[in-house]
């Protein structure tokens, strides 16, 4: 029996993003100018046996949860996610989720919080592959120089979030 997988679209202010969750919980949230056909091939290739259906209702409390940070009333997720990848993704985007809202950290302190000092490089590849934007925020990671650095989303993005939750902070 094949997984169905729900989807929907986030439209906040200039930004369309595709979201999608499993049953376990949010898989995907997109990048600005993705469209369905970028969102069905990532699917397809780690999800093959599954169908996407759209359903803004089912998707209804992830899509609240989003809005809710970008209109700055929000600061952490509650709701489940159902990331897939190598064991040492999965550690890069759980130290991810350890960095306080407002705050931001270099890859090369990423690396020393999985006890990888040396594995700087591949901590940059494990958080550009973080299949959930914005949820787990690979957008608080810097380089080490205080540099605003690439972003699955774009720069554009990751600027207005970090200044987002720096207006936002403590």
């Amino acid at each position: 029996m094949k997984e169905t997988i729900n989807w929907a679209v986030l439209a906040y202010d200039k930004w369309h993003l595709y979201i999608a969750k499993t049953k376990k919980g949010l898989c995907y949230v997109g990048s600005p100018g993705q469209s369905y056909e970028d969102l069905e091939k990532w699917i397809q290739k780690r999800f093959p046996q599954s169908i996407l259906l759209e359903s803004e209702e089912a998707l209804h409390p992830y899509l609240t949860e989003l809005y809710e940070y970008f209109e700055g009333t929000r600061r952490a997720f509650s709701l489940p996610v159902d990331v897939r990848g190598t064991a040492f993704q999965v550690a890069i985007w759980e130290a991810l989720n350890q960095i306080p809202y407002g705050k931001t950290t270099s890859y090369s302190e990423i690396a020393m919080m999985i006890q990888r000092p040396t594995a700087v490089r591949a901590v940059g590849t494990a958080i550009g592959a973080n299949p959930v934007l914005i949820t787990v925020p690979c957008h608080r990671v810097i380089g080490k120089n205080g540099a605003i650095t690439g972003y699955r989303g774009g720069l554009e993005m990751k600027e207005f979030l970090l200044q987002l939750e720096t207006q936002n902070g403590d």
